[in-house]
């Protein structure tokens, strides 16, 4: 045996043997990450939202974790209401996941379900019945987690009726925001359908219709009905209430005039999607699954900078 080879080889095992440490502290280091990615929940899209609306409409990854206990970072539990016709199974399928896997507590209620809803199709009923399901939906989440306060999420309809249980149940003071996506504000004209349905003298035969049929709650959102009338003779919000935010689409063909969904008073902003991403086509229905929805309302709940600008991708459906 020469003199140079027994120290080579002792090298080479040396080396070996530091190569093969350092891939074990190289893969227990990243076997956290990969755990921890593989713990985030998968956000749906249009193709999971329409299997959900029929084979889930009462859950939704992300939300209704009764054991979850809000962080110091995230103090308030997010309540979501979905918009009518819709569900939380639909809804939701992108906020929830989203929400969850930034460290939220996510909470999410269907409401206004009647016989015409076929567990399905919410928003139907009253929504002065639908504010008081809300009320006692807050209340158990409150108890379930501890908290003070929630803050509220609501898409259309969702929104109407947040404001009333905040503005005529006194449900501001369990608020510390409010995030409105396309929201009934002040109710809608339908794209003039309303008015000329009251110039042919014929809401009042529609909103008996709509009480046999059971879905006054679709009624009530006229700009004319008495629901919206007596909901905003106050004005918009509630002094020293939570922070207020709207995202408007200038292609919503739902609440129309779509401008009518901004609201006035302090701590209210009013954000129309189309200053901030010219070229997203989302519509009413489309916020659902509309990326900077989601950022802007991620920001809002964060108290997140003014001048916040999303990053415009992702856009939501151009339907409705």
């Amino acid at each position: 045996m020469s003199g140079t080879t027994w120290p080579v080889r002792r090298l080479r095992t040396s080396l070996a043997a530091a190569a093969v440490s350092a891939a074990v502290v190289v893969t227990c280091a990243a076997a956290p990450a990969q755990a921890a990615q593989q713990d985030k929940l998968r956000e749906g899209g249009v193709a999971q939202a329409l299997w959900n609306f029929a084979v889930s409409p009462e859950a939704v990854p992300g939300a209704n974790d009764w054991s979850c206990r809000p962080s110091a970072e995230h103090p308030n539990p997010v309540v979501m209401l979905p918009g009518t016709f819709f569900n939380i199974g639909a809804d939701f399928v992108k906020a929830a996941p989203r929400l969850k896997n930034n460290g939220y507590c996510v909470f999410a209620m269907n409401y206004g379900f009647t016989s015409a809803s076929f567990g399905r199709v919410g928003g139907l009923g009253h929504n002065r019945d639908s504010a008081a399901q809300l009320d006692a939906f807050v209340a158990r989440v409150q108890q379930a987690t501890g908290a003070a306060k929630v803050d509220i999420v609501g898409h259309s309809l969702g929104s109407s009726v947040s404001m009333w249980w905040m503005k005529k149940m006194d449900g501001a003071d369990k608020v510390a925001h409010y995030v409105g996506w396309a929201p009934s504000s002040h109710g809608t004209d339908l794209n003039g359908i309303v008015r000329l349905a009251d110039s042919l003298n014929a809401m009042g035969f529609v909103t008996g219709l709509s009480e046999v049929a059971q879905f006054p709650g679709v009624l009530e959102q006229a700009d004319t009905s008495d629901y919206t009338r007596e909901l905003w003779a106050d004005g918009d919000t509630v002094p020293e209430g939570p922070e207020y935010t709207v995202v408007m689409t200038e292609h919503d063909r739902v609440i129309t005039p779509y401008a009518t969904q901004a609201l006035k008073g302090d701590d209210v902003t009013n954000i129309v999607l189309q200053d901030m991403c010219p070229d997203d086509k989302a519509g009413h229905m489309g916020l659902f699954n509309d990326d900077p929805t989601l950022q802007l309302t991620m920001n809002a709940l964060a108290d997140g900078p003014d001048d916040f600008k999303p990053v415009c991708e992702g856009y939501g459906m151009p339907l409705l």
